[in-house]
């Protein structure tokens, strides 16, 4: 194996560090002048946006590839709700038990208004590969939303889509003032879930402005005329809203609801799982724009520097193309590689065969031919959540 040259000095600091033999990775991490363990360390990681479905696979295979820096994972979940506050309350308490965190940017904009992440980008040499000469243009967008307080691990253009049943929807609405016209015909047979709780409930708030032509897409305060008259319209056809997005996929797929908002994502895995039929079809509205969606992981501020020399290894391996193709999952995030260049052949096979069966070969267009935006600041869409609490979803029909 070819090591990059090092002076004297530094090589018998890294030979120090570790007596393992260390791939090339792995001096990186050295590099910046974090030492690695001794002796293999076990890592802690939480899970509070369901990134796991996409990632359990890359995180084992790193497992068993760097047994001399890792023995054992543990995995457990939560809400993004309760995860920043209880990292909160360990670091306060100076008993941190939490190594990594997987999360959205609901959990990371949380952490970030406490202060509460590693600065990885702000590290001399982090280890980490150069990403945006790796990423897909929209997932390097999404890491400076992180800025540089979490690492993009997972894409995906998200939505808002239109999903229905075609048997039930004969007249599939085109555009936004279609959609609401059919809701007035056909009352309580649409149904989203609350936004605050819900991928594609949040995607479908953030979207309206585009599909709508507000002033302001990015500020739900001064810009979202449009959009606050269309969704108090549509809400006096609406009999309620699910917490989340699993019970209203229920009932989509039960045939209590015709036709629901959507993403790529919500479309495909409900219908590999058989919650939702598979005949059921998808559509967009005129003026669609992509509001897209990412997951990050995060290092709470407060462990080991060892630790952290490990995390930055493991986070570099995860980046490489074959880790990536392992996010194509069942498409539950589809696609989910932020990392470009990455096909779905190069995808586990029982990956490429469910999306074989239940993708959307309209899907690969849509990608390429329509705008895709970040979705709002933090600060932003914690103002159009408590606005759609308290105006749309409370109001008295």
């Amino acid at each position: 194996m070819m090591y990059p040259k090092f002076s004297r000095r530094g090589f018998l600091g890294v030979a120090a560090a570790s007596t393992a033999a260390m791939t090339l990775s792995s001096i990186r991490a050295m590099a910046a002048g974090l030492p690695l363990p001794t002796s293999p360390v076990t890592l802690n990681i939480v899970d509070a946006a369901g990134n796991l479905a996409l990632t359990q696979g890359a995180f084992d295979a790193y497992a068993a590839a760097k047994p001399n820096l890792v023995s054992r994972m543990t995995f457990t979940k939560a809400t993004s709700p309760e995860l920043p506050g209880k990292i909160k309350a360990q670091q306060a308490a100076k008993r941190l038990d939490i190594d990594v965190v997987l999360i959205g940017p609901d959990a990371l904009s949380a952490g970030l208004a406490q202060d509460m992440w590693v600065d990885i980008a702000s590290m001399k040499d982090n280890g980490l590969p150069d990403l945006k000469a790796i990423y897909q243009e929209p997932a390097y967008r999404m890491q400076g939303l992180s800025k540089g307080r979490g690492v993009t691990i997972t894409y995906y253009p998200s939505g808002p889509l239109l999903g229905y049943m075609p048997a039930k929807v004969k007249s599939v609405p085109k555009t936004a003032e279609q959609l609401l016209d059919w809701t007035r015909q056909n009352p309580n047979k649409f149904i989203y879930a609350r936004p605050a709780n819900s991928g594609p409930g949040r995607t479908f708030l953030m979207g309206l402005p585009y599909l709508l032509k507000d002033s302001n897409p990015k500020d739900p305060v001064k810009g979202w005329d449009k959009t606050w008259t269309f969704l108090k319209e549509l809400h006096k056809n609406i009999e309620y809203y699910p917490a989340g997005t699993g019970a209203l996929m229920k009932e989509f797929g039960e045939g209590t609801r015709d036709m629901t908002v959507t993403t790529t994502g919500w479309d495909i895995n409900p219908r590999v799982l058989g919650v939702v039929p598979k005949e059921a079809a998808i559509g967009t509205l005129e003026g669609f724009h992509w509001v897209c969606d990412a997951h990050y992981i995060s290092v709470p501020k407060g462990i080991s520097d060892e630790k952290l020399a490990v995390i930055l290894d493991m986070i570099t391996f995860m980046l490489q193309p074959a880790q990536q193709a392992i996010t194509y999952d069942k498409g539950y995030f589809y696609p989910g590689p932020a990392v470009k260049d990455v096909p779905l052949s190069m995808a586990p096979k029982a990956s490429q065969d469910a999306i074989a069966e239940f993708g959307r070969p309209e899907y690969d267009d849509w990608i390429k031919n329509n705008p895709v935006e970040l979705p709002l600041e933090p600060e932003a869409l914690v103002v159009a959540f408590r606005r759609w609490d308290e105006d749309v979803a409370a109001v008295a029909k």
